[in-house]
């Protein structure tokens, strides 16, 4: 978990969450961030989404893994319906994950907050067995 994405927090890479709306379609093909489709700028949201503050990779057993605190957007009205996790500090902005919320999430004029799991080996938003 130091190769192209240095997780450790304070010394690793700087990454960031960027929400899209309905319209965005990710596949295998999709490496790296893209403003297609990407929700507006509202309230403390901006284009690029927001910086995440990483939790140090760590295992359990044979499973890596690691995990970044909550993020929020105050002051927002916001329609998601998923999220890019991707690399801010390497070249061309390579995606880490995508994140299908499951349908809409929206906050009006309020706070949006992205809740990630437990950093454990069987919750962790990144975990590599």
């Amino acid at each position: 978990m130091t190769a192209t994405h240095n997780f450790t927090n304070g010394t690793g890479n700087t990454f960031k969450l960027a929400m899209y709306d309905n319209a965005a379609s990710f596949t295998a093909a999709t490496t790296a961030y893209t403003v297609t489709n990407e929700v507006a700028n509202s309230g403390t949201y901006s284009a690029g989404g927001g910086v995440l503050t990483n939790v140090t990779p760590t295992s359990t057993g044979t499973t890596a893994f690691t995990d970044f605190a909550d993020l929020s957007f105050t002051s927002a009205t916001i329609t998601a319906f998923g999220a890019m996790i991707y690399n801010d500090t390497a070249a061309g902005d390579p995606a880490v994950c995508i994140l299908d919320f499951g349908g809409a999430k929206t906050s009006s004029v309020g706070t949006f907050t992205i809740v990630f799991p437990t950093a454990d080996s069987t919750n962790a938003i990144i975990r590599i067995a």
